[in-house]
């Protein structure tokens, strides 16, 4: 039994050309197209066609991704929605960023997002120097938090006016009033950092320090500590 093409050749010729237009369009024209930019993506350079590309020295907002690896489907820009697959090498002992950016006209994210980010002074005057993630997914839908998934580490640098600080934390990224909420927690549960993160990039990073040590609160307090509760708060806001 033969099975009979009725698309014309003509169509199916034009149809052919397109996605070969798209296959072979320079990775640099594509990310401009689908506006990734508008959401804090940038390198200073970008070489490749779009379906295996690379990023040197890509940056999201001021957190430095290093040099990515990145592929575009063709086939999800056909259906309106942009899938940048990014894949970094290891640095050091720490693994390679890999996951991917998608986004369509009402949404932004990332998807199943592993690796480790040093984020410099970002959330100075917070002693937060890398993240790491593990398997995080979230999405912002019309500017607001609809789905996180996914565990963050945190590592901090040693003390806080020469208090002395764990030199990790982590959590479990959720949801909460259209935003999204990194809760982290150190193994003692005696300090804690929260990540409050908009659409837009803005955040507010509270860490909380709890003791019952004079000394300590008065050292907390010569560096702007708060008193919260049977502890002390220091927060910070910025953007990304």
């Amino acid at each position: 039994m033969k099975i009979r093409l009725d698309t014309r050749p003509a169509v199916l010729f034009g149809g052919l050309t397109l996605l070969g237009l798209l296959v072979f369009l320079p990775m640099r024209l594509v990310l401009g197209l689908v506006g990734l930019g508008e959401y804090g993506l940038s390198a200073r350079a970008v070489t490749g066609p779009v379906w295996y590309g690379s990023l040197i020295e890509a940056r999201l907002g001021d957190l430095s991704l290093g040099d990515l690896r990145a592929r575009l489907s063709p086939f999800q820009l056909l259906l309106g929605r942009a899938r940048l697959d990014l894949n970094g090498p290891a640095q050091g002992d720490k693994p390679g960023l890999t996951g991917a950016i998608s986004t369509s006209r009402y949404s932004f994210g990332i998807d199943d997002m592993t690796g480790s980010v040093p984020t410099g002074a970002v959330f100075a005057p917070l002693p937060i120097n890398r993240i790491e993630l593990e398997g995080v997914s979230i999405r912002f839908d019309s500017g607001a938090c609809a789905v996180a998934q996914g565990r963050v580490k945190a590592q901090l640098s040693g003390a806080i006016a020469t208090v002395p600080l764990p030199q990790a934390m982590s959590g479990t990224v959720k949801c909460e009033g259209g935003a999204l909420i990194v809760p982290l927690v150190s193994q003692a549960g005696t300090e804690s950092v929260t990540l409050s993160i908009r659409s837009n990039g803005r955040y507010r990073a509270t860490l909380d320090i709890q003791s019952s040590d004079p000394a300590v609160a008065q050292k907390l307090g010569l560096v702007g500590f708060q008193q919260a509760g049977a502890g002390y708060r220091l927060s910070t806001e910025g953007q990304f």
